[in-house]
């Protein structure tokens, strides 16, 4: 069987951290024969940098999809951005103040100096400054913008764009403001070289048409010889959706968004109370 494990919101607590619960349950699985991945819209680096402190070795398919790594490190898929496509997204969102955004390359995260000091900005609104539904969401996605492996601050995101060796995977973009988030959504979808998906209610995330988890999570099983019907996934937010629909069983975290929760076979514990070790022992149980 091949499991394949989101990381926000789903292997990782609220600390950032793979808990030793879900550490210890990966372990158990793989050391049944199981074929554990991870599926994230974190960099490569970042991904890899996770599991490292947490001394466990996983295939990774990042960037949703748009990177597929095997365990010895080969690049099994590379699914880049059209510049010609992504271009226009970007000079728009760089003339939106409310609107702060990232540029993902195979190894490395850019994010304009302007950009960072108003998101930090951001995160030190006091509590009665913002709405509590909001405040966790916030923090928790400051947090892990600023804890990102691999983060290099310039002074203009068009000298990275315009160069033609940079590959541009995955652009994030963060904004407390949901109706401006939604009006760049139906923007970008309307160009159609482009997905549109989100991990947080307060992001979007903006990969090629061709890039997905459910794409990456299939290359993966088809690597390893391993059907469909056999490919179990685990996660938590919209851009899981791919992958839930390709695999032969599903599992929502019980933080997730409620459409994964509609679709999935089975509900786990949160994020936040080891829900990747309560769900691999119901996988493996029922096996």
């Amino acid at each position: 069987m091949l499991i394949a494990l989101d990381m926000d919101g789903t292997l990782l607590n609220e600390d950032g951290e793979i808990s030793l619960e879900n550490k210890e349950a990966i372990l158990h699985a793989q050391s049944l024969g199981h074929n554990v991945i991870i599926a994230t819209g974190r960099s490569y680096m970042d991904a890899e940098r996770q599991l490292r402190l947490a001394d466990l070795e996983c295939p990774v398919v990042s960037l949703n999809g748009a990177v597929v790594t095997l365990p010895d490190g080969t690049l099994a898929a590379s699914t880049p951005l059209d510049k010609e496509d992504i271009i226009p997204a970007l000079r728009w969102m760089n003339e939106i103040p409310e609107l702060y955004y990232e540029v993902y390359t195979e190894d490395n995260v850019y994010v304009e100096l302007d950009k960072r000091v108003r998101l930090e900005k951001l995160s030190a609104l006091k509590e009665d400054e913002v709405s509590e539904e909001v405040g966790w969401l916030l923090k928790a996605m400051i947090d892990q913008q600023f804890q990102q492996a691999a983060v290099t601050y310039v002074e203009s995101m068009e000298d990275i764009w315009s160069k033609e060796e940079n590959l541009i995977y995955k652009t994030l973009a963060f904004s407390l403001n949901r109706e401006l988030l939604k009006e760049a959504s139906i923007r970008f979808a309307a160009i159609p070289g482009l997905i549109i998906t989100a991990s947080h209610v307060n992001n979007i995330e903006i990969n090629h048409k061709d890039a997905n988890k459910g794409n990456g999570v299939k290359l993966m099983a088809d690597h390893y010889g391993i059907p469909a019907e056999q490919i179990a996934v685990m996660g938590d937010s919209y851009n899981d959706l791919p992958m839930f629909e390709i695999a032969g069983y599903r599992i929502a975290m019980e933080n997730a968004a409620p459409i994964l929760k509609e679709t999935a076979d089975f509900i786990t514990l949160s994020n936040s109370e080891h829900g990747v070790a309560a769900g691999l022992r119901h996988l493996l149980d029922k096996q």
